[in-house]
């Protein structure tokens, strides 16, 4: 699966919702939480079905998933009640804390059927937005089996710590590396902070690639125009790809001579660079056969 680009859009917004075909996202959310009103949040959950059908029937590519209210909300349990009727791939759930609030999702996936062993099993995401989120979030990433990727809120949690936003980031760099490493530990997907200056698309970029850089794997969209940006930062280039082949030939061939480490252009290449290099084709892979459908 590929979450290089995470778009969300309200729930109770149809006329953006007709609009996720246009789009090149690699997750599209459906969102009952901060994007919709309160006082629209009943009537969203309650076109949540016909919105989803909707897409389905335009045959929008990407994965499609429902962020439902946080947990103790006075929605939470509907909003999970609505969601798993629905032809989904996965629901988010908003500033995640503790592993018990993931247990009326993972109840009411079962009790739908709608487990790894079904056409479309629903897989949980999880927003680590808060400190409490952020110092629980090792425990989080590896607390059930259908937790199956997580992404980093910065500005909830910056607000929950009174930190001061900046461009830099490093207010919330400790979090955000922390974030990433316990995915990665737990072997699950990690999507990146928002960038809100959506006019700012050089921001965007760069904030993208630092994200890459420390190792996510896709990043929030809060505007279409960001869709193309992260796509484009979380794709290999064709140089990378190049050399990733490369480098997989190279190495095997000295394997297959007893050599185990080797250098390759001024750089040592062993085990943990032909990793890295065969994951660059394996991702290379998916995007071309994405492309292709």
């Amino acid at each position: 699966m590929l979450f290089r680009s995470l778009f969300f859009a309200p729930a109770n917004r149809s006329d953006l919702l007709t609009k996720f075909p246009r789009f090149s996202a690699d997750c599209y959310v459906v969102d009952l939480e901060d994007g919709t009103p309160p006082d629209d949040k009943i009537k969203a959950r309650e076109a949540l079905a016909d919105n989803i059908g909707m897409l389905r029937k335009a045959e929008v590519k990407g994965l499609v998933y429902v962020r439902v209210n946080e947990p103790g909300s006075s929605f939470y349990l509907e909003d999970i009640a609505a969601a798993v009727k629905c032809d989904i791939d996965g629901i988010v759930i908003p500033k995640l804390e503790t592993p018990d609030q993931c247990e009326p999702i993972i109840s009411a996936i079962r009790k739908a059927g709608k487990t790894e062993t079904s056409d479309r099993p629903i897989k949980i995401m999880g927003g680590i937005e808060s400190m409490l989120g952020v110092l629980n979030v090792n425990e989080l990433c590896g607390s059930n089996d259908m937790m199956s990727s997580v992404f980093f809120g910065a500005e909830d949690l910056a607000a929950d710590m009174g930190a001061r936003r900046t461009e830099d980031g490093d207010e919330v760099l400790y979090a955000r590396s922390r974030v990433v490493l316990a995915a990665k530990i737990a072997g699950i997907v990690a999507i990146d902070q928002a960038v809100i200056d959506v006019r700012n698309d050089e921001l965007c970029r760069r904030d993208a690639s630092k994200g890459r850089d420390l190792g996510y794997e896709g990043k929030i969209c809060v505007i279409p125009r960001q869709i193309d940006i992260c796509n484009a930062v979380y794709a290999p280039t064709e140089e990378e790809v190049a050399e990733a082949s490369e480098v997989v030939t190279v190495y095997r061939d000295a394997m297959s001579r007893g050599i185990g480490t080797i250098d390759f252009k001024g750089k040592m290449i062993d085990g943990p660079l032909l990793k890295r290099a065969e994951a660059t084709l394996a991702i290379s892979k998916i995007i071309k056969n994405r492309e292709n459908a």
